[in-house]
């Protein structure tokens, strides 16, 4: 009886509606629940779903717990407090969970199973408290997946995907544009400050490192409670209910979109207009955009368009030009001349320790550049990965 009870509490959590459908709380649940010649099944099913979080049960499961998005964390994150009753139950309903995350030696026993079967172990954790404790950082650390990954993508029906290989790039790996990396940076200190904080569009010619300036950013900042959301130009239409779900959130946020252009037709043209300025509803102040592009005016024209085949050519024209200019700031990335190409060169092999006579080394570079369509930091990079290939 004592069994059937836990697991009704875990099917019909109120504080952690979420976790009912988690497969880890619903193995735990059917397990409780396991007639006469079904238990042992069910054990597999449980050490099937634990395995590939560890072996410790009690982990695992205050982990999910730490991690769900419900209206409770939301409030608190806010800055609003729910009541005292809610607040009970909520602590209640982590003792329940603590209750069902047993070791499995207790689990063998209860059911009495024998034999060659998995096993796992269950730290004695005190759930009511490791959650206030999370509560006090969720600024910081966030909550649901913005607790699980710093970076995070947009799916084709607006939900947020935890990005699993985020680039590693940090800001001191980029080299010859110091003066580009302070403006953004000063920017995205802005924002973590709570100060006003411009949208950036990054413009300038392929590989010159818009979009690792962006990425660095993000792990120079993300233990500060940054987050980056790649936005696919396809999927911009999902921004108005992408704001209105961040506005509350203490963390902040860049919305990046990368190798930003479009059509004269294009719906994403409109839908992002009105999200830089223009719509009924403010911008919060906890998120920025940054774009990227190769067009300075993001919006292929046409000859025609120029020439005028509608009525109106210059409210064409101008409707063209207004993307870019609800952009706060526009910073523009040159390809280097070959001084700065070659200095680039110079201090990424000194950063690989690429032993290579300088002479030789520069010479091979401007060689790589010519074969490789002119000179870049991204040329520049892929010359000493050439180059320490060779040595393998």
């Amino acid at each position: 009886m004592k069994n059937n009870r836990l697991a009704q509490r875990l099917r019909h959590l109120v504080v952690f509606r979420p976790l009912r459908d988690q497969p880890l709380i619903k193995a735990l649940a059917a397990l409780l629940e396991s007639g006469e010649g079904e238990a042992e099944a069910r054990y597999l099913d449980l050490a099937a779903e634990l395995y590939p979080r560890g072996t410790d049960l009690a982990r695992a499961v205050l982990n999910l717990a730490l991690s769900d998005d419900n209206f409770y964390v939301r409030a608190c994150a806010g800055g609003k407090k729910p009541g005292a009753e809610i607040g009970r139950w909520l602590e209640q309903e982590l003792r329940v969970l603590r209750e069902a995350a047993l070791p499995s030696a207790e689990y063998r026993t209860r059911f009495g199973l024998t034999g060659d079967l998995p096993s796992w172990t269950a730290e004695p954790l005190d759930f009511p408290a490791e959650y206030r404790r999370m509560l006090e950082g969720v600024s910081v650390a966030g909550f649901g997946v913005f607790s699980r990954s710093l970076a995070l993508s947009v799916a084709e029906d607006g939900t947020l995907l935890p990005v699993r290989h985020p680039d590693p790039q940090r800001l001191g790996e980029l080299y010859g544009y110091e003066l580009e990396k302070e403006k953004i940076r000063k920017n995205t200190q802005a924002l973590l400050q709570g100060l006003p904080a411009s949208n950036i569009l990054l413009y300038g010619d392929a590989g010159t490192g818009k979009s690792s300036m962006v990425k660095a950013m993000l792990n120079e900042y993300g233990g500060r409670g940054l987050r980056l959301i790649q936005i696919e130009k396809d999927r911009l239409r999902h921004i108005p209910a992408l704001l209105d779900r961040l506005g509350e959130n203490p963390l902040k946020f860049i919305l990046f979109i990368d190798d930003l252009s479009f059509t004269s037709s294009d719906r994403g043209f409109t839908a992002l207009k009105t999200a830089l300025e223009g719509g009924v509803a403010a911008r919060p102040r906890n998120t920025v955009f940054y774009a990227t592009s190769n067009r300075r005016h993001l919006v292929k024209e046409s000859f025609q368009s120029r020439q005028g085949d509608e009525v109106h050519r210059n409210d064409t024209l101008e409707e063209v030009a207004s993307l870019s200019a609800r952009f706060g700031l526009v910073i523009t990335f040159e390809k280097p001349d070959r001084d700065r190409y070659l200095a680039l060169v110079g201090r990424l092999a000194e950063r690989y320790g690429l032993g290579e006579p300088g002479h030789r080394l520069l010479q091979g570079a401007e060689a790589f550049a010519l074969r490789s369509g002119g000179r870049s930091p991204r040329v520049a990079k892929q010359y000493i990965e050439y180059k320490i290939s060779e040595k393998q």
